[in-house]
């Protein structure tokens, strides 16, 4: 039988329950092995009860220093039980500098007292008792968020300036870089908000024009990685001349913040069609009908009656079907005996073209010339050639190797 003694208005700090014929402190803390807080007990007595009762401080200090031990115990062992009742006297019944001592010597979490009002100057100082007097038993998680990302960065030898804080407010990733960043600027203090907002000029005006494509070789979410670089190069190298004085976090999360929403507008974008882009005299000399397939036994055929070019077609074919087990392409034009092969492994093509028909059941004979590509910008390029005036149309995008082995080394260098 299990009876509830005393416990607090907040249902994480630890409760005092009668079990068993005795007193016992009751918590939960650590996880089992499906992710659920554990609950652990120890026995106290009726003197360490009326200290828990009366002094709010000193019942924190207490679960902050028996918290270590629950995360020791792991998803399934037991609890230091010798450990836990060993810290009842020094933390609730010693003198306060024998308690600042005593955390001084064992591990303890400070979060939990951050987080329930503990001032952190103080507490950096090592005056537990001190700075926990002005202690509150509802926690606010969002100060102890930021307590615990200021440490994290004072590991990495970063210490946040007013503006670099206002700035990383502004966008959402002060406690969390790997957030999408957002433009918040209610979060930000009224008076840096003008700071803040001529630095996010700066980045605009630095990335203006720029765009950041969506990449078919990764799915139809993906977008285009050397984008995504380009313009961060040009945002950081425009943000550190203008504020030489931000740290590497606060310049980040504002590079961060130009590209994902230029991603979002390519994502929300209709697809491009890179053969209306090539004017109507290009379209003039387009192929009537082209073959698409890749290395999964995957084939689409194009033929030029649709309001579709065939290059845009073959884009959303690529994104369909690419994998990471799956990285070939090939757009053939079988009336004309030619075709092209994209190895996005490889970042190489190689154009085929019919030297000799087969005849009388011999196999025909191929011409196959392989180039590099320099990356997705280049394979659009040479798509929508190929796809306006055939193999010939690519000799001027060369040079082009015939023999394999000399590509592998020159592809290798």
């Amino acid at each position: 039988m299990r009876d509830v003694v005393f416990t607090r208005r907040s249902g994480w700090i630890p409760s005092v329950i009668h079990e068993a014929g005795e007193l016992k402190l009751m918590l939960a803390a650590g996880a089992d092995a499906n992710h659920d807080p554990r609950e652990f007990t120890f026995p106290i007595s009726e003197a360490h009860l009326a200290v828990i009762r009366e002094d709010l401080a000193r019942h924190l200090l207490l679960w902050s220093a028996v918290l270590p031990l629950c995360e020791a115990a792991g998803t399934e062992g037991q609890l230091d039980e010798a450990a836990a009742v060993a810290l009842l006297d020094p933390v609730l019944l010693a003198p306060p500098a024998d308690v600042d001592a005593l955390f001084r010597r064992i591990e303890w979490d400070r979060i939990r007292l951050v987080a329930h009002g503990a001032d952190i100057r103080l507490l950096e100082r090592g005056e537990v008792c001190e700075a926990m007097r002005a202690a509150t038993e509802r926690a606010d998680e969002k100060r102890a968020q930021e307590y615990h990302a200021d440490r994290r960065r004072a590991a990495r030898g970063m210490v946040l300036g007013p503006l670099d804080a206002a700035i990383l407010r502004y966008t959402g990733q002060y406690l969390h870089g790997a957030t999408i960043p957002r433009r918040n600027p209610d979060a930000v203090d009224s008076a840096l908000l003008p700071q803040v907002m001529r630095v996010m000029a700066t980045a605009e005006q630095a990335c203006a024009g720029m765009r950041i494509n969506l990449d078919p070789r990764r799915g139809n979410r993906a977008t285009d990685k050397r984008d995504w670089e380009r313009m961060t190069a040009a945002v950081d190298a425009a943000v550190r001349r203008a504020y030489p004085q931000l740290v590497d976090d606060a310049v980040r999360t504002v590079s961060f913040l130009m590209c994902s929403e230029a991603a979002a507008r390519a994502k929300s974008a209709p697809p491009e069609d890179d053969d209306n882009a090539a004017g109507d005299s290009a379209a003039s000399t387009c192929k009537t009908a082209l073959t698409f397939t890749d290395d999964k036994g995957g084939e689409k055929r194009w033929l030029c009656d649709g309001a579709r070019g065939a290059s845009a077609e073959f884009w959303e074919f690529v994104a369909e079907r690419s994998a990471g087990d799956n990285e070939v392409f090939t757009i053939e034009d079988e009336e004309m005996g030619e075709g092209i092969q994209l190895h996005f492994y490889a970042d190489s093509i190689a154009r085929i073209t019919t030297v000799r028909q087969g005849e009388d059941g011999s196999d025909p004979e191929y011409q196959v010339e392989y180039s590099l590509v320099d990356g997705l910008g280049g394979y659009r390029h040479l798509v929508n050639a190929f796809v306006h005036g055939g193999c010939a149309a690519l000799d001027q995008h060369g040079p082009w190797m015939s023999d394999a082995a000399e590509f592998e080394r020159a592809r290798r260098r």
